[in-house]
């Protein structure tokens, strides 16, 4: 998945990795991977994992979410979602609602703090 902009997706010093603004795209078609923030939100999630384990890390490691929803109405509909990948006792986490997002279509984008498995 390449960035919408000039910067890297993940970055790690020693142990403590963060993930910048990710929206839930496809990396296989570029595209969004649905009309929806429950698939889009998944996606999300899935990509933190895939960058996550390319650094020696994985979603138990996380530390704090931010989510920034498009919409605050689509809070309930990415709290199930998201609960359904990381649980209901998950990491730390804020969510706010944006007036708009980089991503044309996007309904929310995600970053996160974790470190390195021990």
């Amino acid at each position: 998945m390449t960035p919408i902009g000039p910067y890297s997706h993940i970055a790690k010093v020693g142990e403590f990795i963060t993930i910048g603004g990710t929206a839930g795209v496809d990396p296989a078609t570029g595209e969004l991977a649905g009309p929806d923030v429950a698939s889009q939100t998944v996606q999300i999630l899935d990509a933190f994992e895939i960058m996550l384990a390319s650094v020696g890390s994985d979603l138990g490691h996380v530390l704090h979410i931010n989510v920034f929803l498009a919409d605050i109405k689509d809070f309930d509909a990415m709290n199930a979602a998201y609960a359904e990948k990381l649980g209901e006792s998950g990491p730390a986490r804020t969510a706010v609602a944006v007036t708009a997002l980089p991503k044309p279509g996007a309904l929310l984008t995600m970053n996160l703090t974790a470190v390195t498995k021990a």
